[in-house]
């Protein structure tokens, strides 16, 4: 039984029915799918020992192939686990495994996990009942939480290949004693719990949804580790610090305001400090707001006033302040402002309704055919039965 005959753990395609036949090509957009860029390099079995195996959300890890199994991406394989063994889906063989490694593991390959063998057609028929467990486990553990009066979420159960353990992701913005929870959940289901916090990115990563800029959020598509985001992320991009238009769908800040932090302090590296004021013939000048890629630095004279507003370029800023500490004051009229290049403003307006359906029509020959008509009708006043037509008395 091939890979595409079962759910594939960690697919973006993921359906809760144990029994759905869903395909993950090479073309998955999964983010737990990786790019085999030495794909095309042939390698040695012994390049082969280390295989990577991908399970189910976000949940994946490297492997000691100790059989050397001839594995291929796509195969179903039973690997070791605690206790017991699970079932996995190779997601990555040959040479670039061997470069992931540092990413997961930093001791030597024979402290890895192993590969025990391909599964078997009994260990899919448990791993596919395991997976038919995990919807009602799920909304079954949601109800005793909530009789237990815990203040958490259950997010999401993984079973085991083996049904004999399971992962309960759970949600809680404190710390919760969920012992008593841990005794009643193996008592009612029979299996070793195992409980797993985590964030509210990483819910919304598995749930998924469409962020505000029309793509796929980022953290269902390919973000894999999170990394904190501060307010400090918008200032650097002078961007307004507005809670509503900052926060993403998990309600934290958007994992989208790191990307490009670091081209913004490279670009910054050579402008002034932004809370050095400036000494003009009519008092101290403040910074207001600056461009970054037009090397412009707005200042405004005085701190209530927002009419006096000068741009100046950055070059000319590091001049004043020079000017400034030798005890000169400079001139409103001395300050050589940024030219700026006339900007054309775009306009919008309701065409709906201004063209015609037919204004793709060939017009030329549309006109014979009204002089056909035309001529139709004149040919019939000409007949000698028309009754329209005048006779002299």
């Amino acid at each position: 039984m091939s890979a595409n005959e079962l759910i594939q753990r960690g697919c973006p395609k993921l359906s809760g029915d144990a029994s759905a036949a869903i395909s993950c090509g090479s073309g998955c957009s999964g983010k737990l799918n990786i790019t085999d860029w030495l794909n095309d390099i042939p390698f040695d079995a012994r390049q082969n020992n280390l295989v990577e195996i991908r399970f189910k959300n976000t949940r994946k890890g490297i492997y000691h192939n100790v059989h050397e199994l001839e594995l291929q991406k796509g195969d179903i394989v039973a690997v070791e686990s605690s206790p017991g063994h699970d079932i996995g889906v190779v997601s990555l063989v040959g040479e670039l495994v061997h470069l992931q490694l540092s990413k997961y593991h930093n001791g030597s390959i024979q402290d890895l996990p192993k590969v025990y063998r391909k599964a078997k057609p009994t260990d899919i028929e448990k791993w596919q009942s395991a997976i038919a467990l995990e919807n009602q486990t799920m909304i079954r553990t949601r109800a005793i939480a909530k009789d237990l009066k815990l203040d958490m979420k259950i997010g999401d159960v993984e079973y085991q290949g083996d049904k004999t353990k399971a992962i309960f992701y759970y949600i809680a913005d404190e710390r919760v004693d969920f012992r008593q929870l841990i005794k009643v959940l193996a008592e009612e289901f029979r299996i070793r719990v195992e409980m797993k916090q985590i964030g509210a990115r990483q819910e919304a990563g598995r749930i998924g949804g469409i962020g505000p800029c029309g793509r796929e959020l980022c953290c269902s598509t390919f973000i894999t580790s999170f990394v904190s985001v501060s307010t400090t992320a918008a200032r650097v991009q002078e961007l307004s610090l507005n809670p509503q238009k900052l926060a993403g769908q998990c309600g934290k800040l958007k994992c989208c305001l790191n990307y490009e932090v670091d081209t913004y302090l490279d670009a910054r590296a050579d402008f002034p400090s932004t809370e050095v004021a400036l000494n003009t013939d009519k008092g101290p000048a403040y910074h207001f707001k600056t461009d970054v890629f037009r090397g412009v630095m707005w200042y405004n004279l005085g701190r209530d006033e927002s009419n006096n507003i000068l741009p100046i370029g950055v070059e000319r800023v590091q001049e004043i302040i020079k000017l400034n500490k030798k005890g000169t004051a400079v001139k409103i009229d001395d300050i050589v402002l940024e030219p700026t290049k006339p900007t054309t403003e775009v306009g919008y307006s309701n065409v709906i309704g201004e063209e015609s359906l037919t204004r793709f029509d060939d017009q030329k020959g549309s006109r014979p055919k009204k002089k056909r008509k035309k001529n139709n009708r004149q040919q019939n006043k000409n007949r000698p039965n028309d009754p329209n037509k005048k006779t002299d008395a």
